[in-house]
């Protein structure tokens, strides 16, 4: 079974920066894509931000690009959000997924996600 671990959620002022972190248990951590979802207080899950299997591509929601940058490290089974220029509407709970996808792809639809980790929470302070 594949188990996700967030960290790194925090409060932070606009235009602070976090960097979240997923651990993920398992050996075939190099066979799934990987993306970044959250969902703010009253609103729908949403994609934020995804990566392929090997890294080579890349795939953001238009509200975080350019602010938002996610990489992963297949030897330490990790991936990471680097968030900069928090805003208030950032404010969410962020989990990490993982899609046994094809290589090359990042997939945005969360009903291609398998496995789900518990959530991190971001709180943004004007």
């Amino acid at each position: 079974q594949v188990q996700l671990v967030e960290s790194g959620g925090g409060l932070v002022q606009a235009g602070g920066s976090l960097r979240l972190s997923c651990v993920v248990s398992g050996r075939t951590f190099s066979t799934y894509g990987m993306s970044w979802f959250r969902r703010a207080p009253g609103m729908e899950r949403e994609f934020v931000a995804g990566i392929s299997r090997g890294g080579g591509s890349t795939h953001y929601a238009d509200s975080v690009k350019g602010r938002f940058t996610i990489a992963r490290d297949n030897g330490k089974n990790t991936v990471y959000l680097q968030m900069s220029n928090l805003k208030s509407e950032d404010t969410a709970v962020y989990y990490c997924a993982a899609s046994p996808g094809p290589p090359g792809t990042v997939r945005t639809g969360a009903t291609y996600y398998n496995f789900w980790g518990q959530g991190t929470q971001v709180t943004v302070s004007s």
